[in-house]
């Protein structure tokens, strides 16, 4: 079968032009061994929530999750066989195979050590050592032994054994299932190219298919090491995982606040998060040692069984939490620091390719974060987020609005992200407000409005701060809380804009590049009649306190005021 699997390789490679038979050819022996002979799992159901489960974390996209960016796949198995262990609790169990040129990753070793903290003993892991990388050869190249230290030193289970023997390869694998409390990992030596001349163990083949003219001889060689033509049939899945629906999750009763109430959004995701938990018991959160900060140690103080720390390993947690979330088996919510997020935007970016529902909670953003000073302030999330294909961004501005956001994300297909803030701010909505995605609240308006000026969060604040000043000066403006940024209600904000002169005035708490500013000007680009002012961080921010970051940074109640009245004038 392994044979089998190099001509496959070598074939579909030539015809396409494209693809990695070199390294198909390193693995051949590892995976006739997982599919024919180790793993359960039913041919003509691939996605059976009992069958094994299997991460190819080398160059191709495979079941589940892609992962042709490299170091991912192995975070991803591990919130697979979380996911098995404590939540379905059943019997099946996770392969993940990764190249040796991907360990120098250090989001793997971060996956390491989370799979041994957690007694991972459903989970697989195995190193192909093949020796060489895309360009040269992989730092360690052979060297087993330091592989095996390696892994034994992060707590891992460890077989050593020759990647081309099937014997060793099947009672490595049988041992790996009689472990407990520990995740098992084969480190195997292999040759990258196995089995075609001139080609095996030699450098600059990365990612070539054999020439043409070559491809039949080579085919005709290994089919010749095949000595039988017998079928190999995988082994039926062990089917006890439990039998689950998520259906919508709808809010049990209104938020619990009163206007004029001062609570800061990131307590009020907690808050909200909590009670999600209580009406759907497959809601799951998982955070990177903040949870007193995001508040999502309400959660876990409510529903420990489905809190995941992650600790401070942004990038696997994202992974992890991609792994949860495969097959539809967890609604995953994942909170930090939206400054922390940035690092794992690659996790993102693939999550998005694998077409996943993950939703993530961003606290402490902008200079509103105050003493912490910039290294804690997210100025680039929104920028980051709205690249992301299918991803909604909610940027609620009260508590009733951040429980209704996280509500809403819970039954929304594709990526969310929640954008929330450090400061208390009042409650501006009743608890019978509704909210939908797409569509903004205009919260301040009258007939003789001047300007519009569009704020989320804390900006949204200031700006009904200067319109109450102004309107004292006989200055009337509209405001608009935008609540979601992508998508975006481009037809409240060019309905608004034309009854107030065509003058719009955006600010945000966030760089000018990729905010709020930004998306507001795509969104009115075919209307040449309406202009947009943007204030916005332009600068790299200092710490202090946040009233006075805001005004010192050109966001404040004192600027938009300005800005009004420079408009209004001109």
């Amino acid at each position: 079968m392994a044979n089998r699997l190099r001509i496959h390789s070598i074939r579909a490679t030539c015809a396409s032009s494209s693809g990695h038979p070199t390294s198909c050819c390193s693995v051949a022996e590892i995976m006739a061994v997982l599919f024919f002979h180790t793993m359960r799992y039913k041919q003509g159901d691939p996605e059976h929530p009992d069958n094994d489960r299997f991460v190819l974390s080398k160059r191709l996209s495979f079941v589940d999750v892609a992962t042709g960016s490299l170091g991912q796949g192995l975070g991803a198995a591990c919130g697979m066989a979380y996911t098995g262990k404590y939540f379905d609790k059943a019997s099946y169990r996770v392969f993940c195979l990764m190249g040796d040129g991907e360990s120098s990753e250090g989001s793997v070793w971060e996956a390491l050590a989370f799979a041994s903290h957690y007694n991972l003993d459903n989970l697989v892991a195995i190193f192909d050592v093949n020796r060489l990388g895309q360009s040269g050869t992989a730092p360690l190249e052979h060297c087993t032994a330091v592989y095996e230290k390696r892994c034994q030193a992060f707590g891992w289970n460890t077989y050593v054994v020759d990647g081309h023997d099937v014997e060793a390869l099947c009672q490595a694998f049988w041992k790996a299932a009689q472990v407990k409390n520990k995740p098992t990992v084969l480190i195997a030596k292999t040759f990258k190219g196995r089995g075609i001349p001139k080609v095996e163990d030699a450098e600059n083949w990365h990612g070539k298919p054999m020439p043409k003219d070559r491809a039949d001889g080579i085919v005709k060689l290994i089919e010749n090491q095949i000595q039988t033509n017998r079928n190999l049939t995988p082994k039926s899945p062990i089917e006890d995982s439990p039998r689950i629906s998520i259906s919508n999750s709808k809010m049990t009763s209104l938020p619990a606040y009163k206007l004029g109430d001062m609570i800061a959004t990131r307590e009020a995701y907690g808050l909200a998060l909590a009670k999600l938990g209580q009406s759907n018991q497959r809601v799951i959160v998982l955070d990177g040692d903040t949870k007193n900060s995001t508040f999502s140690e309400v959660f876990k103080k409510e529903h420990p069984e489905r809190f995941i720390e992650c600790f401070i390993a942004e990038q696997n947690m994202v992974s992890v939490a991609l792994g949860c979330a495969t097959r539809g088996r967890t609604i995953a919510f994942v909170s930090t620091f939206a400054a922390f997020l940035t690092r794992a935007f690659d996790q993102i970016r693939m999550g998005a390719i694998s077409q996943t529902n993950i939703n993530f909670v961003g606290s402490h953003c902008g200079v509103s974060v105050g003493e912490d000073g910039p290294s804690q302030m997210a100025l680039e999330d929104l920028a980051m987020f709205r690249s992301i294909p299918n991803c909604t961004i909610f940027y609620p501005s009260d508590a009733v609005s951040t429980e209704h956001a996280v509500y809403l994300a819970a039954n929304t297909k594709g990526m969310c992200f929640i954008r929330t803030t450090r400061p208390k701010t009042a409650v501006i909505y009743t608890a019978e407000e509704n909210f939908v995605i797409g569509q903004a609240k205009v919260i301040r308006q009258s007939s003789v409005d001047k300007v519009t000026v569009i704020g989320a969060g804390v900006t949204l604040h200031e700006a009904l701060v200067a319109a109450e000043e102004l309107s004292q000066q006989g200055i009337f403006i509209r405001v608009i809380d935008l609540f979601t940024i992508k998508p975006l209600d481009a037809a409240t904000i060019i309905r608004s804009a034309k009854a107030t002169g065509g003058q719009i005035i955006t600010v945000e708490d966030h760089y000018r590049e990729g905010g709020i500013g930004e998306a507001v000007c795509a969104a009115i680009s075919r209307e040449p009649d309406i202009l947009v002012s943007q204030l916005a961080v332009t600068e790299v921010p200092r710490s202090g306190k946040p009233s006075e970051l805001l005004d010192m940074f050109g966001i404040s109640a004192r600027h938009i005021i300005a800005a009004v009245k420079d408009t209004v004038m001109n």
